[in-house]
Formats: structure tokens, C-alpha cells, sequence
């Protein structure tokens, strides 16, 4: 039988499933990804089709776990998807089923 996953990695991939345990954040995350560039919040209210203020909570959840990135623009703020993260996310689903990743794990930072 193997290790046990350290606790901090599985806290880690706990935040990550949470984070997508929200259908709209799904939609938001891929819609950022499919884009693969920075945009304005009325963008992604536009293609999600909800309030603002909504989609701003949805945002900063994905912020949080680094998912999504924030570049400031003069005074508005612009959201991209983070690579290196979305990247590291289906291999720690496969870590999470006992299977093998099939690459090495990085940094979400």
C-alpha cells in the first residue's frame, strides 16, 4: 500500500474541487481558457449571463485558488486563466482516484 497523501497537497486539491463544485465557476473557468486572454468583467458577464455581482463572487472564488489570475488595467481589472494552475488540475484528480499522475504536479502559485 502507498503514502498517504501529505495533508497540505490534499487541502490543496480540496480547494481546487471546491472551487469547480459551482457550475457557473465551470462555464467561467473554461470560457477564460477557450479565450486565452486577459478580459474585463462585462465580458464574462456577457457570456455568462448573470448579474455582476454574481459573477465578480464567482471570480473571486477562482482567484483564490489561483485558477484565474487578475492583471490590473488603469483602474479596471482584467481575468485570465492561469495556465500553470488549470494544468496541474487533471493530475490531481488522477492523484485524488489512486492513480498514477501522469505529470509532475507544480506549483499553483
Amino acid at each position: 500500500m502507498g503514502d498517504l497523501l501529505d495533508r497540505a497537497t490534499a487541502e490543496t486539491y480540496a480547494s481546487w474541487f471546491r472551487a469547480l463544485a459551482d457550475p457557473t465557476r465551470v462555464q467561467i473557468v473554461e470560457y477564460l481558457a477557450r479565450q486565452a486572454r486577459p478580459m474585463p468583467v462585462g465580458e464574462v458577464v456577457a457570456a455568462v449571463g448573470l448579474a455582476q455581482s454574481t459573477v465578480s463572487q464567482h471570480l473571486k472564488v477562482l482567484t483564490e485558488v489561483r485558477f484565474v489570475l487578475v492583471d490590473p488595467v488603469g483602474t479596471a481589472r482584467h481575468y485570465r486563466i492561469n495556465t500553470d494552475c488549470i494544468a496541474c488540475f487533471p493530475s490531481a484528480a488522477d492523484v485524488v482516484m489512486g492513480r498514477p499522475a501522469p505529470a509532475a504536479i507544480g506549483d499553483c502559485s
